[in-house]
């Protein structure tokens, strides 16, 4: 049903190709179309559902670095219309004023993303405690996945050394409320802030837990997975997924930026890696460092995990910060401003990563005008659409005066 419904979206845009088809410069105007479903289906039905985007794929290619200038919506636009105009340009290679296609791997080419720290570094530990292979089963392995993030963070605070300026535990390891002394005496022995990644009061949040005041300010998820964290149309819902009587999460309504270990982080959960404003909201209130807590227990062994974790390294790119991806069960990863994968752990395997990332606030041109860029491209589309409408309406004497 979903891969039906993802389809309807390509469909809708390649029946709009013949009115873009004639059209001079066609491929910037059929890469527009597809740029303007990826964005519809982020949108509808339910909150949308943008994973699988072109740009997604494109991080270790040359147009991954155009992220850094307009996002995912400029690298799904360049492949797009690099593809259909060199189909366009090849047929008549010697005419070279067609080659303009080849613009947007030149321009991703000389592109650069700087790395260096611009407010010094920070240790950051992810404990990966794992979870069971067991699938949907995993609604009833709460207090297993609890005591295998206090054994590992206990094994951390044991190590000798120095130790991180923070920890952060991966989406969902554990319930709490307003007061959890096990959480307290945790935090206490290891004596640094944790990111705890929690089921709180109906919510999917984050929460900063410090050494000798406990649980603190915290960032509750604003993109809940429709018919698993909440359910839309629930009596149709409940032929289709166990998760239908589940009781339903209260999505969070503010960007998710905590002052924790002296650093501003931002925060994204999971899900929430795919929507463009999620981070960049977060980028342009101040963060200096991503973290991005995530279960994917759910999937098994299959290439979701990775497919995510390309979306941080874009993420990365796109905003010039480090990414810190914890994930229950793996892959988790420390990821470079540039998108570079300096470590990362194996699926279904218990893992303590401790990883030093350089801190940044200077703001990319993507963050800057992120916003704007998808108004542009939205209203480009629908006007080539539009002007492609009223040239077929033209009495056929016109095109054969203008052929003149």
């Amino acid at each position: 049903m979903l891969s039906a419904l993802m389809a309807a979206f390509i469909s809708a845009a390649f029946a709009l190709y013949p009115l873009v088809a004639r059209l001079p410069a066609a491929p910037v105007w059929v890469a527009l179309l597809f740029v303007l479903q990826e964005t519809a289906r982020g949108l509808i039905p339910f909150n949308g559902f943008p994973w699988g985007r072109v740009a997604f794929g494109q991080v270790d290619g040359p147009f991954g670095r155009l992220a850094s200038v307009g996002g995912a919506p400029l690298v799904t636009f360049a492949v797009v219309v690099t593809g259909f105009g060199l189909a366009a340009w090849l047929p008549r290679w010697r005419e070279w004023r067609r080659a303009w296609a080849l613009v947007p791997v030149l321009a991703a080419v000389v592109i650069t993303v700087p790395v260096q720290a611009e407010n010094g570094t920070k240790t950051v530990a992810v404990v990966q405690g794992n979870a069971p292979d067991i699938g949907l089963g995993l609604l009833e392995a709460g207090a297993e996945l609890r005591e295998n993030h206090l054994r590992k963070t206990a094994e951390l605070a044991a190590r000798p050394g120095p130790k991180p300026d923070l920890v952060v535990w991966p989406e969902s390891a554990t319930r709490t409320g307003d007061r959890d002394p096990v959480l307290d005496r945790m935090v206490d022995d290891l004596g640094v802030p944790v990111l705890v990644s929690a089921l709180k009061d109906g919510q999917n949040a984050v929460i900063a837990w410090r050494p000798g005041t406990g649980s603190g300010e915290l960032y509750a998820k604003q993109e809940l997975v429709p018919f698993a964290e909440h359910i839309p149309l629930r009596p149709l819902a409940r032929l289709v997924t166990p998760f239908a009587d589940q009781q339903d999460l209260e999505a969070g309504s503010e960007p998710g930026v905590l002052n924790v270990a002296d650093t501003r982080v931002g925060l994204g959960i999971c899900y929430e890696v795919a929507y463009d404003y999620v981070l960049r909201e977060t980028v342009a209130e101040g963060a200096q460092l991503l973290v991005v807590p995530t279960n994917n227990a759910w999937y098994g062994r299959g290439e979701m995990t990775y497919q995510q974790l390309g979306m941080a390294r874009l993420r990365a790119i796109e905003h010039g910060r480090a990414v810190v991806v914890a994930a229950i069960s793996g892959v988790s990863a420390v990821v470079r401003p540039d998108g570079s994968v300096v470590q990362s752990t194996g699926m279904f395997t218990e893992d303590l990563m401790v990883g030093t990332v350089p801190l940044r606030s200077s703001l990319t041109i993507a963050t800057r005008i992120g916003g704007p860029l998808h108004v542009v491209f939205t209203a480009a589309a629908f006007m080539a659409c539009l002007v492609g409408l009223l040239r077929r309406r033209e009495p056929k004497w016109v095109h054969l005066r203008n052929a003149e």
